[in-house]
């Protein structure tokens, strides 16, 4: 498994493991079933501390997108199709809503932010 961890961002590493992964759970890069790298694999390969890895894991962990099984490791859950609508939509809002504040600040309207993103959207 390739991530693309930094850290010259203001994300910490454990965010940047669980977002990337996540993204790939959600795209169907990694499919149900499929064996993720123990945590001290991929604490070795992307060169960042296990706990890192571990914390990362956890948050995956907690939103059902991966589960452990015992002395086997980590697993890509099985997800149905309503769950990753929800999962993908709640990234959407978190996204959205820095931007939504500042369309707001700079004077925007909630009409007008709704045309912009009717216009956006096409």
């Amino acid at each position: 498994m390739i991530l693309n961890l930094t850290d010259i961002s203001d994300e910490p590493l454990q965010r940047q493991i669980y977002r990337q992964i996540r993204a790939m759970v959600l795209a169907g890069e990694l499919n149900a079933g499929d064996m993720l790298p123990s945590i001290r694999k991929l604490a070795r390969d992307e060169k960042v501390s296990v706990v890192t890895v571990q914390r990362g894991y956890e948050m995956l962990e907690k939103e059902e997108l991966i589960l452990s099984r015992r002395g086997k490791g980590f697993f890509v859950a099985e997800l149905r199709d309503v769950k990753k609508k929800e999962l993908a939509e709640t990234r959407f809002k978190e996204k959205i809503q820095p931007i939504i504040e500042a369309a707001k600040l700079e004077g925007m309207s909630e009409d007008e932010i709704k045309r912009a993103l009717s216009d956006v959207m096409g």
